[in-house]
């Protein structure tokens, strides 16, 4: 499917992106593969990784540049639509701006698929877009409702969703995040002991990716079948394997925008909401061309909705297992360390805490 076609990716120099990218080289045979962000630093980083592939181009642009955005469209058979502004607590401080990026971004990226005749544009969503209590996922369900609707302007441009839940180490995961607080300050912060998320590896997110986007006919919501994990089971066994009789769990409070359990199908979607292997198939409210049709025969969901708290849950021992085989039980800093405060010692990063309200005071 992807062999000698050329592919864009907004928002490549992330974690997903740098995924992506990976497995599109590794796995297929593109013609070429563009890397789409504003991120400068980040695009020199990749471009180092990757200096021996001709393959990869590197473009400097915003989702919200539509000017900038279309001529990189120009010739391009495959959109993987990944920019976002992505963390829960900035999208509450400054809301408008998710609103320019996650909503206005994306309609750009459908008005320049359509005229560039893009074959397919596959948006990667989040649990967070289902039944959406903070900003950033309210911007993305908007996101996935502009994507879905636009199959309705192209007979020549589909456009499907990903939906999926964390990504176990991904940027703002609090994965890498716990390793740093007890190695530097023997004790993890948590918000709530009930809060459960999805627990996945990005290796295994993105080969479902490639899987959906192959498979998708335009109009469907693909949502990955992820188990989940409660956050104080990932808590005590990373203190297990990095900490000592000592390290300290401090609950801190929910942070804003925050659910105490995620949501991938929610109640309202489940009636038309079809599986299909590793994937549930949320079919569209639209009436779009070909996919009653294509999903004759399709088992419907048996679900009441698909959260955090009913999907499979992981043993601590799997727990144990994954986080070894991503490296996060390593005491030594590796590449999957993907924390923007890992740098900083064990002072600062309280302090950083305090700054943002994420932690109360150490009498507590």
């Amino acid at each position: 499917m992807f062999n000698n076609k050329v592919v864009l990716i907004t928002g490549g120099t992330g974690s997903w992106g740098n995924e992506l990218t990976k497995q599109l080289l590794e796995n297929y045979d593109p013609r070429e593969v563009r890397i789409y962000s504003r991120s400068e630093p980040k695009q020199v980083q990749m471009k180092i990784k990757y200096h021996g592939d001709k393959r990869v181009k590197f473009i400097i642009g915003d989702v919200r540049d539509k000017t900038r955005l279309s001529i990189a469209t120009r010739g391009v058979d495959y959109i993987f639509h990944l920019a976002a502004l992505k963390h829960v607590p900035i999208c509450e401080e400054n809301p408008w701006e998710a609103v320019l990026t996650n909503i206005y971004g994306t309609r750009n990226v459908i008005e320049c698929a359509i005229e560039n005749r893009v074959n397919k544009v596959v948006d990667i969503s989040t649990d967070k877009a289902v039944d959406p209590f903070n900003f950033y996922g309210i911007s993305k369900s908007c996101g996935e409702k502009l994507i879905i609707a636009a199959n309705l302007e192209s007979e020549e441009t589909s456009f499907v969703c990903i939906r999926g839940g964390n990504v176990i180490g991904t940027s703002g995961s609090v994965i890498p995040l716990f390793k740093e607080q007890i190695l530097k300050n023997n004790e993890i912060t948590l918000t709530n002991r009930e809060m459960s998320r999805y627990l996945f590896t990005l290796k295994d997110a993105i080969g479902l990716v490639f899987k959906a986007t192959i498979h998708s006919v335009g109009g469907e919501i693909f949502v990955m079948k992820m188990p989940a994990s409660k956050i104080i089971d990932v808590a005590e066994v990373m203190i297990e394997e990095l900490g000592n009789k000592e390290t300290k769990i401090k609950e801190i409070g929910i942070r804003p925008g925050e659910k105490i359990y995620e949501v991938l199908v929610s109640r309202y979607e489940v009636t038309r909401c079809v599986e299909s292997g590793e994937y549930y198939i949320i079919l569209p409210s639209l009436r779009i061309r070909g996919i009653k049709e294509h999903y004759i025969g399709y088992s419907p969901m048996q679900m009441d909705e698909f959260n955090s708290k009913n999907t499979r849950s992981m043993s601590r021992d799997e727990i144990k297992e994954v986080l070894k085989q991503e490296g996060f039980l390593d005491k030594a800093h590796n590449e999957n360390d993907y924390y923007y405060g890992k740098d900083l010692s064990g002072t600062e990063l309280k302090d950083v805490f305090k700054r943002e309200g994420w932690q109360k005071n150490d009498s507590s």
